[in-house]
């Protein structure tokens, strides 16, 4: 009788410290989404949202607080970046799930998430001694520009889409492929016509989620992208995104200033968050499929 009650008292302890620590981790994005809305809605309020969203000046000393050129910052660096991870990425994760033997697999993995394991600013370092300087010797400008951004973070979004696309491909029932094969088709149509079709939402939840952290990534960009706060006309323009905003300007920033840093993370949260939703809502389909 004792060992079964100390075993239904160990269980239901348990299970409730589980419980304390996974409600938590929701209390705390709670207290962070609340603490960024409560300070950043004041000045949204005040400004007006569209003029916030849609204004062409960031002056906070002036009064204006448009971060439209720093949205198109932020969407096209992210853009140039998923444009070079993502075809990237997909080929590596077909040659690792279906080309790569078993000792280059052991090399390889570990490789790919020791890139994930390398810290923002060696990235951004690596790219203000090579790639800046390499654009500016070839295609002119100061090197610093969307262009450079774009190549470091696609290289940074890679592990991501590597290994979430290298599992959904190796989670396919076998008699996918082995149908496809004995119906006469070749190892490339089964791998482009069947095999990536059914990995898609997989696939798509991981391009996603990369896509995220290029969003969301600030050391980089701040080393890299010039940081200037104007429409961008050409891939080798300087450009400011909204992280890089938040960075360089919230150790000083003050009042209404202050006020609208937390309203640019608001935008920022926002479109993460959707991001993120996404991402799920696919995993979660591809599941009840």
């Amino acid at each position: 009788m004792k060992k079964k009650f100390w075993k239904k008292f160990r269980d239901r302890l348990s299970g409730r410290i589980f419980f304390i620590l996974a409600l938590s981790t929701i209390s705390a994005l709670v207290v962070i989404t609340v603490f960024i809305f409560v300070s950043g809605m004041p000045l949204i309020a005040e400004v007006g949202l569209f003029s916030f969203i849609f204004g062409m000046n960031w002056s906070p000393s002036q009064g204006q607080f448009g971060i439209l050129p720093m949205i198109v910052g932020t969407v096209s660096v992210t853009l140039g970046a998923a444009l070079i991870g993502i075809p990237v990425g997909i080929c590596c994760s077909i040659f690792m799930a279906e080309f790569a033997p078993a000792k280059m697999q052991v090399i390889f993995r570990p490789a790919i998430q020791l890139l994930a394991g390398i810290p923002s600013v060696v990235y951004g370092f690596w790219g203000m001694i090579f790639i800046v300087p390499a654009i500016s010797s070839n295609l002119g400008g100061l090197g610093m520009s969307i262009l450079a951004g774009s190549i470091i973070l696609g290289i940074m979004i890679l592990p991501t889409i590597i290994s979430i696309s290298e599992v959904s491909i190796i989670a396919l029932p076998r008699h996918y492929k082995e149908g496809a094969l004995a119906l006469g088709m070749t190892h490339w149509q089964t791998i482009l016509r069947v095999q990536l079709p059914a990995a898609k939402s997989g696939i798509v939840a991981g391009v996603i989620l990369g896509i995220g952290r290029a969003v969301g990534e600030t050391m980089v960009v701040i080393m890299v992208l010039g940081n200037a706060v104007a429409m961008p006309e050409s891939i080798l323009d300087s450009v400011r995104t909204l992280t890089t905003n938040i960075g360089l300007e919230m150790g000083y920033a003050s009042g209404a200033h202050q006020q609208a840093l937390f309203a640019t993370g608001i935008v920022l949260f926002v479109i993460i968050m959707i991001l993120n939703i996404t991402a799920q809502y696919i995993t979660r389909k591809k599941v009840k499929k």
